[in-house]
C-alpha cells in the first residue's frame, strides 16, 4: 500500500497511514543501515565526522549563475540568516582540520516547490577530501557500493518481499559504472530540448536525457564536465576555463550523488562569483579560508532519499519521508 502525499489532500493523519504501512518498518531499517554502514566506511578511510550547525550566512547555491536550488531565508533573533542547503563550504573548512578529510550526514532545506524527485527538507551524505575529481569519483563510487552491497547482504529477503526483487542492486554491483563526458552526453543524443535544455546561455541535462543515459548504458553512469555557466562558482574548471571538473551519478530516478573539484585558492574562487555576478561579501570567510589555507580538495554529495527510491523502487520521492516537511505548511506531527 502506497502513502499517499498529494499537497492538495488532508495531511494530517498521514502518519497514522505510515504506522499502518509495512514498507515503512522498512524504510527506517534502511536509514539505520546507511547510518551505520556511512560511518565504517569514512571511519576505515580516516575521514572524520564534524558536527557542523545548520544555519550559515553563505549558501552554496545562491541566486545566480550555476545555481540550481532556491535557498531557504529565516530571520533568527532579527538576523538574516539562511538553513544550509548544503554544508560543502564546512566540509572544506574541516579538512584543513582534518587532513584525510571531513563527512557528515544531516537534514539540507531547499526553496524550489517539490516534486517526484525533490524535497524541501531531505537527508544529505556529503564528504570533502584531499584529491582531485577522480578522487573524489572514485570514493563516492566506493561508497554507493558499499551501501548497496550492505542492502542486499542484511537486507535481501525484506527487500524481495517489498520490492519483488533484488534484480536491480545485483545489477549495479556486477558492472562498473560507466563515465561519459556533457560533450559526449551530447553527441550521442543529440543537441535536442528533449534531453537539453539551455538556461542562462549554457546547457544543462534534462532528466529524460539522464534516463536516456542509464538505459543505454547503466545502471550507474558518471557525466561529467558540464558546462562552467552550468554550475555553482565553487567548481573548479579545466585549463581553459570551458567545462567544469565536476560529475553527476545517474542512476534509478536520475542524478543521485553530485561531486565537484574545488578551486584551490581565493584568487580563482573570486574570478568564478565575478564570472557568475555573485557578490563576493557573502562569501568573505570562505575566501579569506582560502587565502590563507590554499588547499586541493573535492567533494560530493548523495541525496539519502534519492538512493531510497532506487532501492525500494519507487517512483516518488515524498514516500521515502517518515514526516512529510513541506515549506509553507503546517505539518503534523
Amino acid at each position: 500500500m502506497s502513502v499517499e502525499t498529494s499537497l492538495d489532500s488532508p495531511v494530517q493523519d498521514r502518519f497514522l497511514r505510515v504506522l499502518d504501512d509495512p514498507m515503512y518498518r522498512v524504510l527506517v531499517e534502511l536509514q539505520d543501515l546507511i547510518s551505520f554502514e556511512t560511518a565504517v566506511f569514512w571511519r576505515e578511510r580516516g575521514v572524520k565526522c564534524v558536527h557542523l550547525p545548520i544555519t550559515t550566512q553563505a549558501v552554496s547555491s545562491p541566486m545566480g549563475l550555476g545555481s540550481d536550488s532556491l535557498p531557504v531565508q529565516i530571520e533568527l533573533f532579527g538576523l538574516r540568516t539562511y538553513l544550509a542547503d548544503s554544508m560543502q563550504f564546512m566540509l572544506e573548512y574541516g579538512c584543513r582540520l582534518a587532513p584525510e578529510g571531513s563527512y557528515y550526514l544531516m537534514p539540507s532545506f531547499r526553496g524550489e516547490a517539490p516534486d517526484a524527485t525533490h524535497l524541501n527538507q531531505f537527508f544529505h551524505s556529503e564528504a570533502e577530501i584531499p584529491g582531485c575529481l577522480d578522487d573524489v569519483i572514485a570514493a563516492a563510487d566506493s561508497y554507493l557500493r558499499r551501501l548497496a552491497r550492505a542492502v542486499l547482504e542484511q537486507m535481501g529477503d525484506r527487500i524481495r518481499t517489498a520490492v519483488g526483487n533484488t534484480d536491480h542492486i545485483e545489477s549495479l554491483l556486477v558492472r562498473e559504472s560507466a563515465r561519459i563526458t556533457f560533450d559526449e552526453a551530447v553527441g550521442l543524443l543529440g543537441d535536442s530540448d528533449e534531453y537539453f535544455e539551455d538556461l542562462d546561455g549554457c546547457r544543462t541535462i534534462r532528466r529524460a536525457g539522464e534516463q536516456a543515459l542509464t538505459e543505454r548504458y547503466g545502471p550507474a553512469v558518471w557525466l561529467t564536465h558540464f558546462e562552467t555557466l552550468s554550475v555553482p562558482f565553487y567548481q573548479a574548471t579545466t585549463e581553459d576555463g570551458a567545462r567544469a571538473l565536476n560529475a553527476d551519478l545517474l542512476l534509478g530516478p536520475g542524478e543521485i550523488i553530485g561531486c565537484g573539484e574545488r578551486h584551490v585558492g581565493g584568487a580563482e574562487t573570486r574570478q568564478a562569483l565575478e564570472l557568475r555576478r555573485v557578490a563576493p561579501e557573502d562569501y568573505d570567510w570562505y575566501l579569506r579560508m582560502k587565502d590563507r589555507h590554499p588547499m586541493l580538495t573535492s567533494g560530493f554529495g548523495m541525496g539519502v532519499e534519492r538512493f531510497l527510491m532506487w532501492i525500494l523502487q519507487r517512483d516518488d520521492i515524498r514516500d521515502m519521508q517518515l514526516l512529510e516537511r513541506y515549506n509553507g505548511q503546517l505539518m503534523i506531527p
